[in-house]
């Protein structure tokens, strides 16, 4: 009877099944951070600052497997030494997500939102291999641990105590609150946030905006006119017209306020650098990237675009200038509106050619120079797919985007673009992420 009841219990177990992790599970990871931002409604900024120590917290636990990768440990700011793993057993894949989920999570409203979609994976994962998973699970929280309190220290919590930002009402050449919300002035703190890479916030000072002056002829009432101009361009066939379709295809404005009578309700939208995120991921489907490979391609755009909201926060709320809604709608056209709503913060330099010209960087050193794609990130916001022949067109597309769509003045624009590329080129040569030099379309 005893005999019978081991060879019964033996006979029962399950036999362990191979985990198998791939690439899409990291981007779907991804997916769902940039929608559970959406939902929360984070600030571009902000959002920036997550997206950043999720795929960190991945890349490290990689970099620890992985020979072609490096750590980046003694490459960001104060990142001391990651753990390294105990057991033969762990899971790259499965440690990897862990602490990127678990990264994720804490920096979210809706923890709900990531959790749900994580246990389900994690769950399929247990059932196949209950040991590998329970290690691997136990290593990429430890990981998550360590770039947890590397995170707790990089000013963010501080700058959520401090003052508000004061609208300067004595000159009109400073930023005042828009229509239709009136928001105060997003994070007007943001610069003191701890850079990754770049030596500090205004490492990449641009040189400042033209002069203030509503003069005919000044070059500032030259820039005022034009963004006038075009959007008088645009109304003539809005629904014909390319720079239209430009403008929003490139909004990504979370901020997006609808009045209704005495209603007024907001719109979701990806920000700016999930935008970019997205672009991350079809790159890495479209060159058939694997899961490491797709990490480090997320880690460095992401930090790319981190350290590009600082230094352009740096500048914005340095210069605080006008937004051209505010100027038009004085001395023009009281009823004027710009095609997309101009978002809460000063206008120079433009936050969307900043990161635009980042983002291209590190994504032209990762994939190579014309790159072709088509860019369906919008299309869940009803916007259609766009193509473009490289990264360096889309961040050009995008940041004239904010010329089309009347919130920004040219020279925002193109300065804004200049430092972002300059901010790129940075980083992509700082950081040795890689121990070989092959492009990772060709691996």
């Amino acid at each position: 009877m005893f005999i019978t009841l081991i060879i019964t219990t033996i006979s029962c177990k399950k036999e362990a099944q191979k985990i198998v992790v791939t690439e899409d599970d990291f981007h779907a990871a991804n997916e769902n951070l940039s929608k559970t931002m959406v939902h929360d409604i984070f600030s571009p900024p902000v959002a920036s600052r997550v997206y950043a120590y999720s795929n960190i917290a991945a890349y490290e636990v990689i970099a620890q497997f992985n020979p072609e990768f490096n750590s980046l440990t003694g490459q960001l700011t104060e990142l001391h030494p990651t753990p390294k793993p105990q057991s033969e057993k762990v899971n790259p894949e499965i440690a990897a997500l862990t602490a990127f989920y678990e990264i994720g999570k804490s920096l979210v409203f809706s923890e709900e939102r990531m959790t749900t979609k994580r246990d389900s994976l994690f769950n399929s994962w247990m059932e196949m291999d209950e040991e590998t998973f329970i290690v691997s699970k136990a290593y990429g929280m430890k990981v998550a641990k360590h770039i947890n309190n590397w995170m707790k220290n990089d000013n963010y919590a501080e700058t959520r105590t401090m003052p508000k930002f004061t609208v300067r009402t004595d000159d009109e050449s400073r930023w005042q609150p828009t229509p239709p919300s009136y928001m105060d002035g997003i994070e007007p703190h943001w610069m003191k946030i701890r850079p990754f890479v770049i030596d500090s916030s205004n490492q990449f000072k641009p040189a400042p905006p033209p002069e203030f002056s509503m003069e005919e002829g000044s070059r500032f009432h030259t820039e005022l006119m034009e963004v006038y101009n075009i959007r008088e361009e645009i109304a003539e066939d809005e629904e014909n017209s390319e720079k239209m379709a430009i403008a929003k295809f490139w909004d990504c404005n979370p901020y997006v306020s609808i009045l209704r009578g005495h209603l007024m309700f907001a719109t979701k939208k990806i920000t700016p650098g999930g935008h970019w995120i997205g672009i991350t991921k079809i790159a890495c489907q479209k060159s058939g990237a694997g899961f490491d490979k797709s990490v480090y391609a997320y880690a460095k755009t992401s930090v790319a675009i981190a350290d590009a909201f600082i230094s352009c926060w740096d500048e914005k709320y340095r210069s605080n200038l006008v937004r051209p809604e505010t100027l038009i709608n004085k001395y023009i056209d009281e009823s004027w509106s710009s095609v997309l709503q101009t978002p809460p913060f000063p206008e120079y330099t433009s936050g969307h050619s900043v990161i635009s010209g980042a983002a291209a960087i590190a994504l032209t050193d990762i994939f190579g120079d014309n790159f072709s794609f088509e860019d369906d990130t919008e299309v869940d916001y009803g916007l259609p797919v766009r193509n473009f022949t490289s990264f360096k067109a889309a961040s050009i597309e995008a940041a004239n985007s904010r010329l089309y769509g009347g919130i920004h003045y040219r020279v925002a624009i193109e300065v804004g673009l200049e430092q972002g590329q300059e901010l790129g080129d940075f980083i992509v040569n700082k950081l040795k992420m890689r121990n070989s030099k092959a492009d990772l379309a060709s691996k």
